[in-house]
């Protein structure tokens, strides 16, 4: 990945002072949005499992998808939608044609959202306790 990626790093007056490079790309919302689309492609296989008519081709076009953002087009449909889950829902739709359908089917926003923050955090948590173990050690 790019190092001149913009979607890569945590955007924030204070990032440039006080954190890390592995942190600002933890919380940057290239990751965010990755992790989106993998609780959604998450949400799809359980749904299949209990019975809900989606294929595994569907299933598999939207793993194949998880890193390709279009960010200008999530763009436009944020300004269309006002609302940038459903922006990314239809973002990820237009590389996934095949799994549009399914894509976040009966879920709320809080099912990305929340769930991303408590993975991001749990992962920002892991690297605090490791650099403080060492700084103790």
């Amino acid at each position: 990945m790019s190092t001149d990626d913009p979607y890569l790093m945590y955007d924030n007056p204070l990032v440039a002072r006080y954190a890390s490079r592995e942190m600002s790309e933890l919380f940057g919302p290239r990751r965010r949005i990755e992790t989106w689309r993998r609780l959604w492609v998450i949400l799809a296989e359980s749904q299949a499992e209990l019975g809900l008519p989606i294929t595994q081709e569907q299933i598999a076009e939207m793993k194949a998808q998880v890193s390709n953002i279009d960010w200008d087009k999530a763009a436009e449909y944020e300004r269309r939608f006002r609302h940038d889950v459903m922006a990314h829902v239809h973002t990820f739709g237009d590389v996934c044609p095949t799994a549009r359908p399914i894509i976040h089917l009966g879920a709320t926003s809080c099912y990305v959202t929340d769930n991303t923050d408590l993975i991001l955090i749990r992962e920002g948590l892991k690297i605090i306790a490791t650099r403080l173990a060492s700084a103790i050690d």
